[in-house]
């Protein structure tokens, strides 16, 4: 089948042969634009991590209270995973996509501009609005804009956007925020989104929808086991990375003692190996999901829990961190692979689905963090990282039905 150009419609009902030509250069161009578009709206979403202590400076909130910036978004992308998948019924995804990288744009002028705190928040609502949509859809639309043999090369890509926000679009914007201000790091995060929004309407072909969520069929996918089970494989891998992430910079602090600059050096290296892992799993996936998923399990699971036993060592810390980045960027390709090969037929609500699930499960991992590192200390809280991401890898060996083979099945649902 001739891949669609940018002036063409995209059959809804499209079943794209295994055996078509490979996608046109438009076609990639097209991936490519949703991709950087992930790009922006990671780096826009933990763009405050790095700018805490100025912003609260300059509005005279606590830390914490300033820290709702970062919260706030991934609850209202939870519940707007499911919600703009239902609302946004049959409108061509070309606009729907748009209309998300539009959110960011309008987001990051109000927080650039506003001395209220409370618009602020509102502004980072908006935020997670899009977060949500764009997370729930966006995987699906690699694989309608190229042929079914690279459908999991395009995912990847799109994918490959959030490594790339996690090594480079935020540490950007902390720097950014300490050359100039924090303002200008939402300014200029802005810019990209305009850039982004652009390359989407010009590069996308029109995408009209294979079929519309309703609420009532949001319920139906949980009974498909497959789907059920990715649920529960998505609730265990991401509060084991969850909570065993937001407190690994107090564990390099105090058990293995290092500086600020050999944990930014290491946050990089991280990021660095998330992207090269984004790359593996888009490779693995193409072969078997399955085994794609218990290799995140194990890599995260054992990396972590190890890590309390080569705390004293740097070179052991080095490794381990790289390690962990490598199943980290694998993530989030296996299981929303496994989430769309559960439902072929509902790629888009099974994408909601993934989304909320994650990001309940990344507020989740947060809380179980906390209440271990309360008790146990921050080593316990790499032990009970690994221990749910090993838990996950279990669950997906014993339950799993083992896929083998190239992923055709998987993709071939445009």
């Amino acid at each position: 089948m001739q891949q669609t150009s940018t002036a063409q419609a995209l059959p809804a009902d499209a079943v794209t042969d295994p055996a078509a030509v490979p996608p046109t250069r438009a076609a990639w161009l097209a991936v490519l634009s949703v991709g950087i578009g992930s790009f922006a709206l990671v780096t826009t979403e933990f763009l405050p991590v790095g700018l805490l202590p100025s912003i609260a400076a300059e509005l005279r909130i606590s830390e914490g209270t300033a820290g709702m910036m970062v919260t706030l978004p991934g609850i209202i992308a939870a519940f707007a995973a499911i919600l703009v998948t239902i609302g946004i019924g049959k409108t061509d995804r070309r606009y729907v996509i748009a209309g998300l990288t539009t959110t960011l744009i309008v987001s990051n002028l109000i927080v650039a501009f506003s001395d209220s705190f409370t618009l602020i928040l509102l502004a980072r609502a908006l935020l997670g609005v899009g977060v949500g949509g764009f997370w729930a859809i966006g995987g699906a639309i690699g694989t309608r804009l190229v042929s079914a043999p690279y459908a999991a090369r395009a995912t990847s890509i799109i994918f490959a956007g959030v490594s790339v926000g996690t090594v480079a679009g935020v540490p950007a914007g902390a720097l950014l925020g300490e050359i100039a201000s924090w303002r200008a790091a939402f300014l200029a995060t802005g810019a990209v989104g305009m850039v982004v929004l652009v390359l989407q309407l010009a590069l996308m072909p029109r995408l009209p929808a294979a079929g519309s969520l309703t609420f009532r069929q949001v319920p139906e996918l949980l009974r498909i086991k497959k789907a059920r089970l990715g649920m529960a494989v998505t609730l265990l891998v991401f509060i084991g990375q969850f909570s065993a992430y937001t407190y690994v910079t107090p564990f390099l602090v105090q058990v293995a003692q290092l500086g600020a600059g050999v944990i930014s050096a290491l946050f990089l290296a991280y990021g660095v190996a998330g992207f090269i892992g984004n790359l593996l799993g888009g490779w693995l996936v193409a072969r078997s999901v399955r085994r794609s998923l218990m290799a995140v399990g194990l890599v995260i699971g054992l990396s972590t829990l190890a890590l309390p036993l080569a705390g004293t060592s740097l070179a052991g810390v080095v490794l381990l961190i790289v390690t962990w980045g490598l199943g980290f960027g694998m993530m989030p390709i296996s299981v929303q692979s496994w989430m769309f090969k559960a439902a072929p037929h509902a790629m888009e609500s099974g994408g909601a689905v993934f989304v909320s699930t994650a990001q309940v499960a990344l507020a989740g991992g947060a809380l179980v963090g906390g209440i271990v590192a309360d008790h146990l200390g921050v080593s316990g809280v790499m032990i009970a990282g690994g221990a749910f991401a090993l838990a996950m890898a279990l669950v997906i060996w014993r339950f799993g039905d083992e896929d083998g083979g190239p992923s055709a099945r998987l993709a071939a649902v445009h």
